[in-house]
């Protein structure tokens, strides 16, 4: 057998057009980019923002935004090639085997994992911090108590109390679980709504924090270099050239949700036509709209309130202490925040759903994850598994040390897809192209160079968890995954 077998585009395509048996084919072109925008608006605007001006780049995070934009346009380009002419579900996994053979298709797909199950659980974290927030400051009731929405490995500031299990974080994980067994209609439908509704709060305060913006909160705008030391004793790059490189790395977290488009190609009506539109235009309308809210946020809060008492629910901190007689906007920040959180979980949920579906069609996970629902035809066993594994994280494990996981496992998926754009266009020329990404291989190239540059920036330390996160891959992939492979073994049923 062959480490780097490569899977046939003839295998692939004729995969594509089995629909009695397979996922269904129910979204346009719009629900595309309401799942794109779904999944990059929310926990990177409302909270990676602050975080990434407290601890790399001040004001100058909008250079970062752009420096992230600019990598995901890159990619995004070679995504829109790569899925609509091989419109299968899977995303980056489907484009590496095609492209570059077996071993690296799995190293991709086991990096999709971190990329979703990962980000899953710490916006479903984020999620149950801001129901607390809507608890109080909004309902004016009492707050959950702190043992039970948070992780046994965290206490509160004074020590008095100690975490027990997230539940909010799993209850959310699990209804938007069921929610997707349900359908992946049902849930475009749900998340459309949503969408629509935070996307009309960022407008509103852009609009309107806009006038309240203090020009000296932005000087300098580019912080001179130095080294910024959190509250966990944590050493950050800030400010310089750097500092913009690091709160690029940061805020990418908030850029992942095209790549999420494409692993629904296969439930695209028309995915020659949507799939780019979706990608794109998802990418386009939110890479305006980020820009333009970090210099409102920079603008209205300086970035000692982000480091201080602004810390927590940033924005909503911002409207309330310094955009005066605009409390109500505060209140439906946070309520936009929550839903937010929840199209952003949907999302990755539902990426993370087709990737083990593909992986386990290929043999290189158990044939259970590839079992599609007799009634609503999804994936629903993966999708009762990822609960498991999304819900264990969410429940038992801090938000604050996997943000960052989730942004390295999704530039290293982003330089692979570049690269397969380049090797497909060498070894199929005749591959019909209902999108052609331009310049190649000049795009795919610099896709990879700014990709590579911000996870330069993230530091060793995420290096080194990715290493060790690929190092348990390959474990697995050379204990199980590489003797059931099927296009290495026709013949195995297992």
């Amino acid at each position: 057998m062959s480490l780097f077998a490569k899977k046939p585009l003839s295998l692939l395509m004729s995969e594509s057009s089995e629909s009695e048996k397979g996922l269904k084919r129910t979204l346009t072109a719009g629900s595309l980019i309401a799942l794109g925008i779904g999944a990059i608006i929310g926990a990177g605007l409302f909270v990676r923002t602050a975080a990434a001006a407290a601890q790399n780049a001040g004001p100058s995070v909008t250079l970062g935004f752009i420096v992230a934009a600019i990598g995901c346009a890159l990619a995004g380009l070679c995504y829109a090639e790569l899925s609509s002419s091989i419109p299968i579900a899977g995303s980056a996994y489907t484009y590496s085997y095609a492209t570059m053979g077996e071993l690296v298709a799995w190293v991709i797909g086991w990096d999709l994992i971190l990329e979703y199950a990962v980000g899953a659980a710490t916006v479903g974290i984020a999620w149950s911090e801001y129901l607390n927030n809507l608890l109080v400051s909004v309902l004016g009731v009492k707050a959950i108590p702190y043992e039970w929405c948070h992780s046994p490995f965290e206490h509160s500031v004074d020590g008095q109390f100690h975490g027990i299990i997230n539940l909010p974080a799993l209850f959310i994980v699990t209804a938007l679980t069921l929610l997707l067994i349900k359908g992946t209609q049902e849930s475009a439908f749900v998340n459309g709504i949503i969408v629509i509704t935070k996307v009309s709060i960022v407008i509103l305060i852009i609009v309107f924090g806009w006038h309240f913006i203090n020009p000296d909160n932005h000087t300098p705008y580019i912080p001179p270099a130095s080294t910024y030391v959190d509250h966990q004793g944590l050493s950050h790059h800030f400010g310089g050239i750097m500092g913009i490189l690091g709160a690029a790395g940061v805020v990418f977290f908030a850029f992942i949700g095209f790549d999420a488009v494409s692993t629904a190609a296969q439930e695209a009506k028309n995915p020659k036509r949507d799939m780019p539109i979706g990608i794109l235009g998802s990418l386009a309308v939110c890479t305006i709209l980020y820009i333009l809210f970090a210099h409102v946020l920079t603008g209205v809060a300086s970035t000692e309130d982000f480091r201080t008492t602004g810390k927590e629910a940033s924005v909503a901190f911002a409207i309330n202490k310094y955009m005066i007689g605009y409390s109500w906007l505060g209140k439906l920040v946070t309520v936009a925040i929550l839903g937010g959180f929840s199209s952003v979980i949907l999302v990755m949920l539902l990426g993370q759903s087709r990737v083990f579906y593909s992986m386990s069609k290929d043999g290189l996970l158990p044939k259970a994850f590839s079992a599609v629902h007799p009634k609503y035809q999804t994936p629903y066993k993966a999708s009762l598994f990822i609960l498991i594994l999304v819900g264990l994280f969410a429940a038992f494990v801090p938000g604050d040390i996997v943000g960052d996981m989730t942004s390295i496992g999704t530039l290293f998926a982003f330089m692979l897809v570049c690269a397969a754009v380049i090797v497909l266009r060498k070894t199929n020329p005749e591959l019909k192209r209902e999108f052609k990404t331009p310049w190649v291989p000049v795009v795919p190239i610099l896709g990879i160079i700014v990709c590579g540059a911000m996870i330069f920036g993230l530091g060793w330390t995420n290096w080194l968890r990715l290493l060790v996160w690929l190092l348990i891959g390959f474990i697995i992939y050379f204990a199980y995954s590489r003797k059931r492979s099927k296009l290495n073994f026709p013949t195995n049923n297992d």
